[in-house]
């Protein structure tokens, strides 16, 4: 049986960075967003369903995510009846992925981890964290969002503050060698636990 470690954290605290510096020490990462990628591309398991609930979100075979930005911008409930879609197809890419996975630590890359109960089905989880001016610049700098948009996104999200408190560790991203440093220590931890169950 493989550990299951739960990755989260807030938007632009440094989650993708962090999961490839899991990855780079021979854990096996399962991301959540390239989950969602993968079912709305073209082949993808949610282009059919989504179709047939929102005819105007797939274009040219994959379903389109501004067009269900138009759709929920119109019928706020909608967004309900697309995680209503995606998120049972989620589940199975993430079980397909735990099955086949031959890491002893599998790593979870899950943005909205506690938000969806999702922590319940991991042995630990971590939270990336960062201080809010250095969270703010970084979203910013991507060029995808406005102020305003970004923090809209933070107002869905729960607190950083309490993700961090439910969390069984916390990864401070301030520079790239400290977070390589907390990974390897969290690593270190639990396979010592894993050697001594």
């Amino acid at each position: 049986m493989s550990f299951c470690l739960g990755l989260t954290g807030s938007i632009g605290m440094g989650k993708s960075t962090t999961a490839q510096l899991f990855a780079d020490q021979g854990c096996a990462v399962w991301d959540a967003d390239a989950a969602v990628h993968r079912l709305y591309g073209k082949g993808g398991a949610a282009v059919g369903l989504m179709q047939a609930a929102f005819p105007g979100a797939v274009e040219n075979g994959e379903v389109s995510r501004a067009a269900l930005k138009l759709i929920i911008g119109k019928d706020p409930a909608a967004l309900k009846r697309i995680e209503a879609i995606v998120h049972p197809l989620v589940a199975q890419d993430r079980a397909a992925f735990r099955d086949k996975a031959q890491s002893d630590i599998l790593v979870f890359d899950i943005p909205l981890l506690f938000e969806t109960g999702g922590n319940a089905e991991m042995d630990a989880v971590a939270c990336v964290t960062v201080d809010a001016q250095t969270q703010q610049e970084r979203v910013l700098a991507r060029g995808t969002m406005t102020v305003e948009q970004f923090r809209h996104i933070l107002q869905k999200q729960m607190p950083i503050e309490e993700k961090m408190a439910r969390a069984n560790y916390v990864i401070e991203t301030d520079t790239l060698e400290h977070a390589e440093a907390q990974v390897a220590e969290i690593l270190a931890d639990i396979r010592s636990k894993l050697s001594h169950a």
